[in-house]
């Protein structure tokens, strides 16, 4: 497996420690009888557990990007030193940026996001060029 493969595989794991995690605090939140209902009437979560449901939907953002930018660096077989370094450095920014969100370290969390990003931004440039 690829580094750039590894740290899509690991960032998909984290993605789903996120959504484990976002039920568990949810549904500490709205309790086991609204979290197992259809949910028609729509319930707006607070504090810890409304962090931990954007930054789980942040991530699904990223990891959107991410996939395609893994994707195309290995259909085009532009691997190298580079692009394992970015991917490692996403998947780095993207576990840092959990509990940068959950405990709200501000400015903190918006640069771990933009290092993320400018990190996939930098495997498809890379993928362009000979």
């Amino acid at each position: 497996m690829t580094p750039e493969l590894l740290a899509l595989t690991l960032a998909t794991l984290l993605q789903m420690v996120q959504m484990a995690l976002y039920s568990v605090l949810a549904q500490r939140q709205v309790g086991r009888r609204y979290a197992a209902s259809p949910r028609d009437e729509g319930r707006e979560l607070t504090g810890l557990a409304g962090r931990a449901q954007r930054a789980m939907n942040n991530h699904f953002e990223g990891l959107l990007l991410f996939a395609i930018a893994v994707t195309v660096v290995t259909y085009t077989d532009t691997a190298d030193s580079g692009t394992a370094f970015f991917a490692l450095l996403y998947l780095v920014t993207r576990v840092a940026y959990v509990p940068a969100y959950l405990f709200g370290w501000a400015p903190w969390r918006s640069l771990i996001w933009f290092i993320g990003f400018l990190a996939t931004a930098a495997l498809l440039i890379l993928a362009l060029l000979p």
